[in-house]
């Protein structure tokens, strides 16, 4: 089985990419994407139930 150096030149920079990504990011930053995404989430859904009711009240 032959293994191209393009291949794994490529595989190299994307796994290190990763690693390096990996490694610069604490728990902290997870948990705060967490929450805001949680945030953003309920946020939306009362804004849509809200305009949801005030249509049906206009109509």
């Amino acid at each position: 089985m032959e293994h191209s150096g393009e291949h794994t030149t490529l595989i190299g920079t994307i796994s290190g990419t990763i690693l390096s990504v990996v490694v610069t990011i604490d728990l902290q930053d997870i948990t705060k994407t967490i929450v805001l995404a949680a945030v953003g989430a309920l946020v939306s859904f009362l804004v849509t139930k809200l305009l949801k009711w005030l249509w049906n009240i206009r109509n």
